[in-house]
């Protein structure tokens, strides 16, 4: 491919991420930025161009070697639902911003020991990223088929690092606040980390269907090459302890790399995010590697006996082929893969550098006075973060790298593990110390450069040095390969050995043999312990001296500017019920003020400022000790006083429920006995005015007489059925009415029902179906049946409109129970209602405008009758009209009262 129109292409790449990321700044919190699905493919940075050509050339050149450095999250992920979510709180309650940072507070605010992490992450990314640099430029000279010039600015690889330092200087850093959340380049690195996904597939896709004829076709013809089977076995015992070993690394990488804490932990913003990640991320890796050994094995048939480099078997299998379409597709998945590694660890490794290195050493200016301002300490990460990715781009052009991705990949993570017991004993160790920390991170750390850095500095098959060969000054136990006559590990795996052995037995034996000061031990508890603290976590906080409240705000005044330092002392105010008029600070406001500060300057320089406006006196250990106990005594407390507090709360509103259910009974109350005495003054009234006619006109004629006659009796039938409901309903109630369940045809006892009824029904044209003509038998007493059916329909009639009015009725089976629903298309229920229409005042408020007829008994009688019978009576939605549902059993096994 013409290279003018390749960079034409990564030029309109590059400009899509510039505007992602913009737009996601933008947008804020919208739930296209701020989502699981985001996060959790944020993390897949962990997959670099070593993951995307790395493991191809693994897998072809060694079999099944790949696999270990993707098992170890795996293994590791649903540990991050205890272990990651503690690392998050505890970062975001202390405004947290790298991992220097994290440690460094761990340890008593200690200075010189996050200088040593950022060195130790230094030594070990910047290689790393160099080795990116080199991806993109080998792959990129693959693609257009030129070779790589020596000239800087002929080198394509030159203008990609500057716009990614641009790129990364811009929105690494709009805020000086190293804690904010970044939401552009997150979403941006989501983005490519999808995409490299996508286009990793379709290559194993193409490769996989389309050049051979399926994995099977594949592992055939892969099993006639030279060395196949040696290849693809694990081996014997020192096989597995290597792959154990690199397992363990990788667990240690996932959680100590600067990107990976960059993306996990500080940039995120939902803890419950976490819940999602702990099963896309590993099936993110999953599908990634399912793709890998087809690849890889593909292409070592595909170029059998020719002289290629197996890392990019995925740009020269489809440009074998001539399909320039996947070459340059594959090709931007790779540089997607190296350059959201770069943007990252960039960002992570120039915070580290600013707020553990240049500020606490003062080398920006005199901490304590006006030197250090915001402008400065941003304009020192935006050149950070540009003068990393151009060493790294130097480191690159000019000491050469010959080694390949997973090799510089591995020793990168082997020094970053050194991290791992400070890290996690950090976590889970309350004795771990300052100096244990210290001690174990540097003698660890050499251990690696003579086991690993040096070894590789020389050259792996530098045959004319005695170094490797025969041992520091030519004792042979001093082998750095074979260090102490261990001789079956691999160069990655031995030194990994070796260096966390000593490391791990240095932090125990010295946090053991020396007690921290009292910061330490603080710490500790509060790290250990963070789940008990978190809500008010500068109550753990001890402090003892003398502190005034205009010292501190003018400190943070300077960096945070006088709006943001007053909203943070309301806030603290509020949260403490602190006298606004109170002069003398408290522990509770340093440690509030040095989380404030913690973001903008990091963990040691906060503590530094701070302490230079305030006179602390020292504690003694044994002080900590009972003052801990104190605060864990005044936590318990505080968590009954809450428990208590909010169990009253759900009281009192219980209470105003019960309250407001009260009034609305005493209301319905009144409405009833208002249509009781309505219903039953009519027929009272009628009775009354008939007899009188009657008694006083003895010349009515007869047929007239008859009439009057027929409406008294009428009227009393009228006046007995009210009073029968009422006697009915409270029967039920009390338990006093009983029931004569018999085996009836149910189909038969709603056409009996709707018998009496079928005048009223053809008076308002309505047409009425039953939709099951069927024999149905269920276990009932059919006159109370006959009595809820009645009562059902009447209702029905009562609420079609007056025309084309229609009353369904269905019949079912559902199993032990026979389920019968009635359903009109008259004004319906309102979904508020559907339960309330069956207590025994109720009338709906949507059935007409003028009082509704009848008692409101009904369906409250109805309800009593059918749970009598252990059924169960209830409304169900409808799109027109009101549909309501009931069951009986099938047969007498259900228990009836």
């Amino acid at each position: 491919m013409n290279s003018i129109l390749l960079l034409v292409i990564l030029s309109a790449y590059l400009a899509v991420l510039f505007y992602i990321a913009y737009w996601a700044e933008k947008k804020g919190n919208s739930k296209w930025t701020n989502n699981p699905y985001i996060y959790t493919f944020s993390l897949a940075v962990y997959c670099t161009a070593w993951t995307y050509y790395g493991s191809v050339g693994v897998a072809a050149d060694s079999g099944l070697s790949y696999l270990p450095i993707y098992l170890g999250p795996v293994i590791i992920a649903p540990s991050w639902i205890l272990i990651l979510r503690k690392i998050i709180r505890i970062s975001r309650v202390n405004k947290i911003a790298s991992i220097a940072d994290f440690i460094s507070l761990r340890y008593g605010n200690s200075r010189f020991l996050g200088a040593i992490v950022t060195v130790i992450c230094l030594t070990g990314i910047i290689p790393y990223i160099a080795l990116q640099l080199k991806a993109i430029a080998e792959t990129f000279h693959v693609v257009t088929k030129t070779e790589i010039r020596s000239y800087i600015f002929d080198d394509t690889t030159t203008f990609v690092a500057i716009a990614l330092a641009l790129f990364a200087s811009y929105y690494g850093t709009r805020y000086v606040d190293a804690s904010e959340k970044r939401k552009g380049i997150v979403t941006a690195v989501a983005l490519e980390s999808l995409l490299k996904l996508v286009f990793f597939v379709i290559i194993g896709v193409y490769v996989t269907f389309f050049v051979f004829d399926g994995f099977d076709d594949i592992y055939q013809k892969a099993s006639l090459l030279e060395h196949f089977k040696e290849k693809n076995t694990i081996g014997g015992l020192p096989q597995a302890i290597n792959w154990f070993l690199l397992c363990l690394l990788s667990m240690f990488a996932i959680f100590l790399l600067p990107r990976q804490f960059q993306l996990g932990v500080v940039e995120n913003n939902r803890e419950n995010h976490i819940n999602t990640a702990v099963w896309l991320f590993p099936l993110y890796l999953l599908l990634f590697n399912i793709f890998v050994y087809p690849i890889a094995w593909g292409g070592n048939i595909l170029f059998e006996g020719q002289d290629v480099n197996s890392d990019v078997y995925s740009l020269l299998i489809p440009q074998l082929f001539n399909n320039k379409t996947l070459t340059v597709l594959v090709f931007l998945g790779g540089f997607s893969a190296a350059i959201s590694m770069i943007v990252v660890s960039s960002i992570g490794l120039s915070t580290m550098i600013t707020n553990n290195i240049l500020i606490p050493y003062n080398l920006l200016g005199e901490l304590k006075s006006e030197d250090i301002s915001n402008r400065l300490i941003l304009n020192s990460r935006k050149l950070g973060i540009f003068l990393l990715i151009i060493l790294s781009y130097f480191i690159y052009r000019f000491f050469g790298l010959d080694y390949n991705l997973v090799s510089i990949g591995m020793v990168a993570f082997v020094i970053i593990s050194q991290l791992a017991p400070a890290f996690f004993g950090a976590l889970f160790w309350r004795r771990g110390s300052r100096l244990g920390a210290i001690y174990s991170v540097i003698i660890g750390f050499i251990l690696c450069i003579y086991t690993l850095l040096i070894p590789y500095a020389i050259g792996i098959s530098n045959s004319e040095s005695t170094f490797i060969s025969e041992g520091f000054m030519g004792i042979e136990l001093l082998k750095p390969f074979q260090l102490f006559g261990l001789d079956y590990l691999q160069p990655v795996t031995h030194a990994l050995f070796w260096s966390l052995l000593f490391n791990s037995a240095t932090y125990f034996a010295i946090s053991v043999s020396f007690k921290g000061n009292y910061r330490e031990r603080n710490y500790a508890e509060m790290f250990v312990d963070i789940n008990k603290y978190i809500s008010n976590h500068e109550d753990a906080f001890i402090w003892r001296g003398t502190a005034y409240r205009n010292d501190i705000e003018k400190v943070l005044i300077r960096f945070l500017g006088i709006e943001r330092t007053k909203r943070a002392m309301n806030i603290f105010n509020v949260k403490y019920n602190v006298d606004v008029t109170q002069e003398l600070a408290d522990a509770r406001l340093i440690k509030f003020s040095e989380n404030l500060l913690t973001g903008h300057i990091g963990t040691a320089s906060a503590r530094i400022l701070i302490s230079s406006v305030v006179k602390e006196e020292k504690i003694t250990l044994p002080e900590v000790l009972k003052i801990l106990e104190e605060s864990k005594e005044n936590i318990i407390i505080n968590k009954k006083l809450t428990e208590t507090s909010n169990e009253l709360k759900e009281i009192t509103a219980q209470l105003q429920e019960a309250n407001i259910s009260l009034m609305e009974k005493d209301l319905q109350k009144d409405e009833f006995l208002d249509t009781v005495t309505h219903e039953l003054r009519t027929p009272i009234t009628a009775i009354r005015a008939a007899s009188e006619i009657l008694h006083d006109d003895d010349e009515i004629p007869d047929e007239l007489k008859k009439q009057f006659l027929q409406n008294i009796i009428s009227e009393s039938d009228r006046l007995n059925r009210l009073i029968d409901k009422i006697l009915d309903l409270e029967k039920f109630e009390t338990g006093k009415q009983t029931i004569h369940p018999t085996k009836n045809n149910l189909i038969e006892t709603i056409e009996k029902s709707i018998e009496p009824l079928q005048q009223l029904i053809k008076n308002k044209n309505i047409g009425i179906y039953i939709e099951s003509k069927n024999k149905v038998t269920a276990y009932y007493d059919e006159d109370r049946i006959f009595q809820v059916i009645t009562n059902l329909v009447s209702n029905a009639i009562k609420f079609c409109p007056d025309k084309e009015g229609l009353i369904t009725i269905q019949v079912s089976d559902t199993g032990d129970f026979i389920q019968t629903s009635v359903n009109d298309n008259g004004k319906g229920v309102p979904h508020n209602d559907f339960e309330a229409i069956f207590e025994k005042f109720y009338q709906s408020i949507n059935q007409n405008i003028k009082k509704p007829v009848g008692s409101g008994l009904g369906l409250a009688i109805c309800k009593q009758i059918i749970e009598h019978h252990k059924g169960k009576i209830w409304v169900e939605p409808s799109v027109k009209g009101a549909c309501i549902v009931f069951t009986l059993p099938k047969n007498m096994n259900i228990e009836l009262n």
